[in-house]
């Protein structure tokens, strides 16, 4: 793609490669190093892998994790799911078999089942793995592949939920959350149905995606400020500025999803413009909430704090999508781009751990160098896919 020498340019061998976020001005003036746009490529994968590394060798002890470490050692939850998502993305960027394997390996090794929860969009996001694994196979293996997701969806479409969507205080688990009452679930189960429909042929899945997901957007997105409040709880509360509380990740889960969700919209569908309009209007306050240093705050309009990592690398994500799709312009989204990949880059550890991921929760909250998550790892490595892809 001609885009690439814009996206990159002489950031390239500065930003990427030493951390530096100062180059958001470069321009196809500048000269391109020879070879400049291969190593963006090979650098922004050779990151991923190198966090993608350390995460699989560390899959089988969690005694890193601070909080929600039971959840953490579930693999089939959102947690887990979150970073085999970001997996498969990976290992379609990379066509390294050994990303493949791991994956079809863990959803054999679980007989690509769900947990508990028979509609809780947390028990969904797995499926996007298993759906993944699918359409990898032929016959009776991509059979039993997609089988427990086609069980798990009949009774939904069977008999539709429309309890309201009110997220109430009444415990763990809230009455709104058989719908998608919270901006997470965006990210977590409509890729999911969309997908089942393109491996199907049958339209009643994506039909219930965009029936939940416009219910979704009704409920919890902010059309004057371009972002989703995290769920019902948060319409009236503000920070301690006084200004409204837009989580960070919270934000990143839908923008990320939102990504996932077009991508998987057939061609000509005209429910596609939908999709398309949220995501143009997400941009907008995407870029205009990133902070100097790259990062986007805890709060979207609270800035300053700690370096955050989820949020960041989810909104790379999604930038970078919109680029390769052309949805974006390179003098619009790419200095974002280059400061948020740079910041990502800044906050993984020489061994590929990565740092600055707020833990488990539900609202902006502190974070530490040494915080670390799975679902932060996904976000990383869906944003080194679609990173690379810039300079093809």
């Amino acid at each position: 793609m001609t885009r690439s020498l814009t996206v990159w340019g002489a950031l390239a061998t500065a930003a990427l490669l030493t951390g530096t976020a100062g180059c958001a001005n470069t321009t196809a003036a500048n000269p391109v190093p020879a070879g400049a746009v291969q190593s963006a490529e090979a650098e922004a994968l050779a990151l991923g892998r190198r966090v993608a590394d350390w995460q699989l060798a560390h899959m089988s002890d969690f005694s890193y994790v601070a909080t929600f470490r039971g959840s953490t050692e579930d693999p089939t939850d959102w947690i887990q799911a979150a970073f085999f998502i970001g997996l498969t993305e990976f290992a379609d960027a990379t066509k390294e078999s050994r990303y493949a394997e791991a994956l079809i390996s863990h959803g054999r090794a679980h007989q690509w089942s769900y947990g508990e929860r028979p509609r809780h969009a947390d028990e969904d996001a797995i499926g996007q793995v298993w759906v993944w694994a699918a359409a990898r196979a032929d016959g009776s293996e991509r059979a039993a592949r997609l089988a427990p997701t086609l069980s798990r969806f009949a009774p939904v479409l069977a008999a539709p939920s429309d309890v309201s969507m009110v997220f109430t205080e009444e415990g763990k688990e809230r009455s709104c959350q058989v719908r998608w009452c919270w901006s997470d679930a965006l990210f977590m189960a409509p890729p999911l149905w969309a997908e089942t429909t393109r491996l199907t042929d049958d339209p009643r899945y994506l039909d219930h995606m965009d029936r939940e997901y416009r219910a979704t957007v009704d409920a919890l997105f902010d059309r004057e400020e371009g972002l989703f409040y995290r769920d019902s709880r948060f319409l009236t509360r503000r920070g301690e500025t006084g200004a409204k509380i837009f989580w960070s990740r919270g934000n990143g889960w839908t923008y990320s999803g939102l990504a996932r969700v077009i991508d998987r919209l057939p061609e000509g569908d005209p429910r596609r413009a939908y999709y398309v309009d949220l995501y143009q209007a997400m941009t907008a306050a995407v870029l205009r909430t990133q902070g100097a240093d790259g990062y986007w705050p805890v709060s979207l309009l609270e800035p300053g704090g700690p370096p955050e990592t989820s949020g960041t690398g989810f909104f790379v994500h999604g930038l970078a999508w919109g680029l390769n799709r052309g949805l974006l312009t390179e003098a619009k989204a790419g200095p974002a781009v280059r400061r948020g990949w740079a910041a990502m880059e800044r906050a993984v550890q020489p061994d590929g751990r990565l740092g600055w991921v707020q833990q488990v929760g539900y609202a902006p909250d502190r974070v530490s160098q040494s915080d670390t998550q799975l679902y932060g790892v996904g976000a990383l490595l869906l944003a080194a896919g679609e990173v690379s892809r810039l300079s093809r």
